[in-house]
């Protein structure tokens, strides 16, 4: 038996399924960030006229005038199920995912210097979810668990060049966290085979972003461009294997433990949208969106191992370049009350072949709802979100011994969002 062999075999097969699966695709990315924007489906950047505007277009804050705050967060609750209709025990042949709530928190504070220039600090989690699968079904070798969060802090300046056109930017520090629990079927031909808990426990790394944008403002009409650069994260962290089911003579050929280090990527992004105040009362807005996830073409792993060498491993991704098209309304029930309605599409980078539990990605629609109350300087707002993924169906990796065939992914969600504004 050769004991560095198995050790990197074990090591190396864990570290690949770990990373393919989290790498996902837009149903990481969570785009509500100001309750506002949210009842329109997030078609703002061609109005952008709160704090939230550091997010989806930070050249909205030009028009922002003293000091302003927005804070809030938005309740996400996933739920899905997995078909496997070729699985021979019926108790595992429709698998739901486990209950989860996360909560991407927002904060940003404007304060205008002068009549044309205002700065700005945002802080928001755009990219950062998650699944939970029974520990003992059968994809268990691919994903129990996954949690993705990223954290950006965006300072941001706008500036108004005339009276109808301005342009903002603005620089990002990214901190981002990755944390997956799988577990891995080791066998060693004539000795042993058994089921050994195997857990990625926050690889974490720090990076930069930049985005900038443009508004231009004339009459009832209203059209915005925003940019978000793609950005590369290079995560490392510990690498570990519950090795305590395994018998003690074979404990020197089974690792337990690994360093691992990967470099995500993550898409850049293009929005163009356009409002329309049709009456006093009611502002239509359509927006368009370019995510540029082709570059995520491959991505490099390397696996330290405690006291063997190391490995570095390239992955082959097919990711393609999607398209959100986002719709809104706003209607003013009163000077102070407003009601929002949208509507979204949504498309999935993800070839259908990398397709697995830790984040079933797929072609979505959304429908939104949300209102709106000012008192004074205070403001409220409320959004709600409802998801629609389409159903996908997927070959399942040969993970286990065995033939899984093909498994059907079902998947919806439900988001509430909520932003308090104050305006000193």
């Amino acid at each position: 038996m050769e004991g560095r062999t198995v050790k990197k075999v074990s090591i190396l097969a864990v570290a690949l399924l770990l990373v393919c699966s989290l790498a996902s695709g837009s149903g990481f990315l969570i785009y509500e960030h100001g309750a506002a924007a949210m009842g329109m489906a997030g078609a703002f950047v061609s109005i952008a006229n709160n704090p939230t505007a550091i997010f989806y277009n930070p050249a909205g804050i030009a028009w922002l005038r003293g000091t302003q705050i927005n804070v809030g967060g938005t309740f996400v609750f996933p739920a899905g199920w997995l078909q496997l209709p070729n699985w021979p025990d019926p108790a595992y042949q429709k698998v739901y995912q486990l209950d989860q709530t996360f909560f991407p928190p927002h904060f940003y504070l404007t304060q205008s210097l002068g009549s044309r220039v205002t700065v700005g600090l945002g802080f928001f989690a755009p990219y950062g979810l998650g699944t939970s699968w029974p520990v003992n079904y059968p994809l268990r070798y691919i994903s129990t668990e996954t949690s993705l969060q990223t954290m950006f802090i965006n300072p941001t300046i706008g500036i108004k060049l005339t009276d109808h056109l301005s342009i903002g930017a603005g620089v990002s520090y990214i901190h981002a966290t990755l944390s997956q629990n799988l577990v891995q079927y080791v066998e060693i031909p004539d000795t042993w085979a058994g089921d050994i808990p195997a857990s990625l426990s926050k690889a974490k790394g720090n990076t930069v972003g930049f985005n900038a944008g443009l508004l231009f403002k004339k009459d009832k009409f209203s059209a915005g461009f925003n940019w978000r650069s793609s950005f590369n994260v290079d995560l490392s962290g510990p690498l570990t294997l519950d090795t305590s089911r395994v018998p003690s003579a074979l404990l020197p050929y089974i690792p337990s433990s690994a360093d691992v280090a990967l470099t995500f990527k993550y898409p850049g992004i293009f929005g163009l949208g356009f409002a329309y105040q049709a009456t006093p009362k009611l502002l239509l807005s359509v927006e368009g969106q370019l995510f540029t996830w082709s570059n995520y073409d491959n991505y490099v792993i390397e696996i330290n191992y405690a006291d063997d060498g190391n490995d570095e491993q390239l992955v082959e991704q097919n990711f393609k370049d999607t398209i959100i098209l986002r719709a809104g309304a706003q209607y003013l029930l009163k000077d102070n009350i407003a009601l929002r309605l949208g509507a979204l599409y949504d498309q999935a980078p993800q070839p259908v072949e990398t397709m697995d539990p830790s984040l079933p990605d797929a072609n979505r629609v959304a429908f939104t709802a949300g209102f709106g109350y000012t008192k004074g300087r205070f403001e409220v707002n409320l959004g709600y979100q409802y998801e629609i993924f389409s159903d996908r169906t997927s070959p399942n990796r040969n993970i286990y011994p065995g033939s899984l065939g093909e498994g059907k992914y079902h998947t919806r969600g439900q988001l509430l969002g909520f932003t308090f504004g104050y305006k000193f």
